[in-house]
């Protein structure tokens, strides 16, 4: 076996054990609150809340998609703003419904920004840029919702281990962003063109610049701040979200309970990254947090599956018309292949 055979391998293997301790776990809490119940839950809903709910998503999906836009401009990667929605779109449905980790959509993505005629550097920096703006201003929102969830619970045992566990997964990715400005992206780069290599990727030598495209994103403050505004916003979104959505589970909260759900249920849910779209660590995280409020539990597993709902309905259309645009790519290469092969 080949080592890129052995790497895909090794790759595949962890995922799949990851994806089904996420799903047993997930099991669990549905057994342990009781199907019966959760079905009845959400059947509160209706189908007006359901259509609500689920339009309400396209402001969020919008923010987020301008806050990657703004971002990739100084990177390199111009492209029109309808681009970038089109993208967000796949990117959240690969990274919520495939078997991958959830930076899988990122690289899926700056590939098809690269068949836009992006080079590859500049879209993965463009990319990668958006990225770490996402999980900065998650931080903020994760320190509030701590702030707050103390406010709400007091000092209980279950907020102050929530406290600690996501304060310190906080801290862990602050060091990740330091190091990244310091240089760690430069020897990114050279990994990724060595990975590139040994997969087979002819294009994998235009990667080179990354280090260089990122840098120009952190030497544009204006973009900066746009873009960290955007996501800002899209997080605050979400708290709204989770308001409706408790509002047609004729469950009334505060917009500063939702937002403290939201934002600290989202840091639950990125601390599962490695399980394919964090199955059983997001209804996990909801539950706890739900718990830590004084909230029944059980609602905060029914918030979950009904943002898992929504993630299906916005995601499986996302999935056709990315398979739609590989299809029509290969088609293209071969159709011009058998033109330059005529030629000579």
């Amino acid at each position: 076996m080949s080592f890129a055979s052995e790497e895909r391998a090794a790759f595949n293997y962890r995922t799949w054990i990851a994806g089904l301790l996420g799903l047993t776990l997930a099991g669990w809490m549905l057994r342990a609150y009781g199907v019966g119940d959760l079905v009845a839950l959400l059947g509160r809903v209706g189908c007006f809340g359901a259509l609500t709910i689920i339009a309400f998503h396209a402001l969020q999906l919008f923010a987020s998609a301008e806050g990657w836009h703004v971002i990739s401009t100084p990177a390199g990667a111009q492209r029109p703003l309808r681009s970038y929605l089109e993208l967000r779109w796949i990117r959240e449905g690969v990274n919520n419904l495939l078997p991958l980790a959830q930076i899988g959509g990122e690289f899926i993505t700056a590939r098809m920004l690269q068949r836009q005629g992006v080079r590859l550097g500049p879209a993965i920096a463009g990319t990668l840029a958006d990225l770490l703006l996402e999980i900065k201003t998650q931080i903020l929102l994760t320190v509030l919702g701590l702030i707050l969830l103390v406010s709400y619970a007091g000092h209980s045992r279950l907020s102050a281990l929530l406290a600690i566990g996501l304060l310190g997964a906080s801290l862990f990715v602050a060091i990740l962003l330091i190091a990244l400005r310091a240089g760690l992206a430069a020897a990114l780069e050279r990994a990724v063109v060595r990975l590139g290599r040994a997969f087979g990727w002819p294009d994998s030598a235009d990667i080179n610049g990354l280090h260089d495209a990122l840098q120009a994103c952190y030497r544009a403050p204006r973009c900066l701040a746009l873009g960290a505004s955007w996501h800002l916003l899209s997080w605050i979104l979400g708290g709204l979200e989770v308001w409706l959505i408790l509002h047609f589970f004729q469950h009334e909260v505060t917009l500063g309970v939702a937002l403290t759900i939201e934002s600290l249920g989202q840091a639950a849910k990125a601390l599962g990254f490695a399980i394919p779209g964090a199955v059983g660590v997001q209804e996990g995280g909801y539950l706890l947090v739900c718990a830590g409020l004084g909230l029944p539990p059980e609602l905060g597993l029914a918030l979950s599956l009904a943002k898992r709902i929504r993630e299906v309905v916005w995601g499986v259309p996302s999935l056709v018309v990315w398979q739609r645009t590989q299809t029509r790519t290969k088609t293209i290469r071969i159709a011009l292949g058998s033109i330059q092969g005529g030629d000579q």
